[in-house]
């Protein structure tokens, strides 16, 4: 089955869905028992008709974008600031190639393209912003969202993964309520373990974190005791546990696609960060999420399958 208002472009994966023949006893008018001839075939229940997997389209017409400060581009162009014309997901700068603009071309990007993340938002948001991205009909919605979960003052203030699983729920069910087909794109969380272990050499870098950067895993970067070591492996762990979500729940939407850990295992470097913060992605770190997603959602099979 083809989904409705969707165009399919290259050749469709249908999976059929194996089917076990029942053998019929024979039985007489009476409902009595009665042996099949002798050389005759027993009778067999009809096989019901297969139902396909949805085929994935990967040219979609419109995207919406929904997340937090990474999908606003925040400290990308300027300081302190959102910069949503170089966010990966719907950005119109050049330098990032983003994916709106790969998908639609740069004048249909402007006009079909929304933005509804907003900066500092943990997976609590999600439903609302979902709410928001349905009313413009996306054939397509980008998820990445999470890092703020993790992100908190304290290891111990970091969003439980039962919490965090009902509010991806509930953001998923806010968008089926109104869209029941389109499909989602979901973004794995980058590795903040990596943040860490990328700035934690450079003196400007360790500086700005102090201003209160994701100190569940930032703060005392120099720091090697057992507890600093536990604390960032206790959220190494979260963020694993989190992006698991995102895989299971996603799995469970026919027409959901979870990028397959590319970006929590994506190896980025100094120049993809931020030169303002050392912690969001830098125009260079947004023009390689946006190459991955770009990769993931034109795919024939879902990354990892």
């Amino acid at each position: 089955m083809i989904r409705s208002g969707f165009r399919v472009r290259g050749a469709a994966a249908a999976a059929s869905a194996a089917v076990l023949a029942t053998v019929l006893l024979g039985c007489d008018a009476t409902g009595g028992n009665s042996p099949t001839p002798q050389g005759a075939p027993a009778a067999r229940s009809a096989k019901p008709s297969p139902s396909p997997t949805p085929t994935w389209d990967t040219s979609p017409e419109s995207v919406a974008a929904v997340g937090d400060s990474i999908t606003r581009g925040f400290d990308a162009c300027q300081v302190l600031s959102d910069c949503p014309e170089s966010s990966w997901a719907t950005g119109t700068d050049p330098a990032v190639n983003s994916l709106a603009v790969r998908l639609l071309g740069k004048e249909a990007a402007a006009t079909r393209s929304w933005n509804f993340a907003r900066t500092g938002a943990r997976m609590s948001a999600l439903p609302e912003q979902m709410k928001q991205a349905a009313e413009k009909s996306p054939e397509l919605v980008t998820v990445l969202m999470g890092a703020n979960d993790a992100c908190r003052g304290t290891a111990a203030a970091m969003t439980s993964v039962a919490s965090f699983r009902a509010d991806f729920e509930d953001g998923m069910r806010a968008l089926r309520r109104e869209l029941p087909k389109t499909q989602v794109y979901v973004a794995s969380i980058p590795d903040l373990t990596r943040l860490w272990s990328q700035g934690k050499g450079n003196a400007m870098a360790k500086q700005i974190w102090k201003l209160g950067i994701c100190q569940s895993m930032l703060a005392d970067p120099d720091a090697l005791d057992d507890l600093a070591v536990q604390r960032r492996g206790d959220v190494h762990a979260r963020v694993e546990a989190y992006n698991k979500v995102l895989k299971d729940v996603c799995a469970e939407d026919e027409y959901c696609r979870y990028d397959g850990g590319s970006v929590f295992g994506y190896r980025f470097g100094p120049g993809q960060l931020s030169k303002w913060d050392w912690f969001h992605p830098s125009r260079d770190g947004q023009a390689r999420l946006a190459e991955l997603a770009f990769t993931a959602v034109t795919a024939e099979q879902s990354p990892g399958e």
